[in-house]
């Protein structure tokens, strides 16, 4: 991926503000007991940046390892030079992990909005939400400890078995769309019209219909009171929700077996789907640029952690698009 032939890490590392993030970052640590003694403390931001990178790529902790001993350009990116000890997988995370459970990671996708709003870059132009299904491995469970599973109930026997109950996803779900079958989460995001970045999002288990997500996905900083979505948020309740909330639908009419479209609903489609279409450009982007969707963590909590920092990331490199293309 290259922004004017200048390669992505080049770009990223000269164009985001990386020090706007370190006050965040620190916070992981607080609770940490102030000594000196034992081994230097890794700087955090260092960590932050081998997070960005490892969704840039789609790796695993094991393979950022690797590759950050591996590449000069990783390393430089990082901020780490030949004779410096690369973080290894465990430690990066650890700090994942201290991201997660400090609630920061929410906080720095926000800290990156603020920042964007800062430089002229606010949400405008109405909004377009939409939903995407985030693979994970499938469970080889019986029927009846995937009926415990989905009842909220550890399956009989696995408490005595920490290992398994620790490998095993008791949060994600099946769901069907467009007739075929998928296991894992959805990440639900809501995507302004003028910049086409992430504003909002939400990571659900697969089965949650796309329409619950609302609440959490509409963006009141969006200047523009225009709402894009596909067929799945249609509905006249819906619709009296978002004129309830001040918003004005530009969502797609659904048909029915019973009652099909007719053309100018058709045409109506066709007309919203010109600027709802963007949307499927961020997902479309995570797939080419950044390798794929397919999440190995386990439970949602992890699940939401890794898919912020994805989200983060969309943002930082469509940041660097926006000012390559005004440069």
């Amino acid at each position: 991926m290259l922004h004017n032939k200048k390669p992505i890490l080049k770009v990223l590392a000269e164009k985001v503000p990386w020090e706007a993030f370190s006050p965040l970052l620190e916070q992981a640590y607080d609770s940490e007991r102030k000594s000196p003694a034992g081994r230097k403390r890794i700087d955090p931001l260092i960590l932050f940046k081998m997070l960005i990178l490892q969704q840039l790529f789609n790796l695993s902790d094991s393979e950022l390892e690797f590759q950050v001993n591996d590449r000069r350009s990783f390393e430089e990116f990082i901020g780490l030079g030949i004779m410096d000890i690369i973080p290894d997988a465990i430690t990066v995370a650890f700090f994942r992990e201290r991201l997660r459970k400090a609630g920061l990671i929410e906080d720095l996708f926000a800290r990156f909005e603020e920042f964007l709003r800062d430089q002229g870059l606010e949400a405008k132009g109405g909004q377009i939400i939409d939903a995407t299904i985030i693979p994970v491995p499938i469970q080889r469970n019986t029927r009846e400890e995937n009926k415990d599973i989905k009842e909220g109930k550890i399956p009989e026997g696995w408490e005595e078995s920490p290992e398994r109950l620790h490998q095993s996803d008791l949060d994600a779900r099946w769901t069907k769309k467009n007739g075929k079958s998928y296991y894992g989460y959805k990440n639900g995001i809501s995507v302004d019209v003028e910049h086409g970045i992430i504003r909002r999002y939400d990571v659900a288990p697969a089965n949650v219909h796309d329409r619950q997500l609302l609440p959490s996905l509409l963006d009141p900083e969006n200047s523009g009171d225009i709402v894009w979505g596909d067929s799945a948020f249609a509905g006249k309740n819906f619709d009296e929700m978002l004129e309830l909330a001040g918003y004005q639908s530009n969502i797609h009419e659904k048909g029915s077996r019973f009652k099909p479209l007719d053309d100018e609903a058709k045409e109506r489609n066709k007309k919203k789907s010109k600027i709802r279409a963007k949307v499927e450009h961020v997902f479309g982007g995570m797939v080419t640029w950044m390798n794929g969707k397919l999440t190995i963590r386990i439970g949602l909590p992890r699940t939401v952690a890794w898919w912020g920092l994805r989200n983060l990331t969309f943002n930082l490199i469509r940041y660097t698009q926006i000012c390559s293309a005004t440069a």
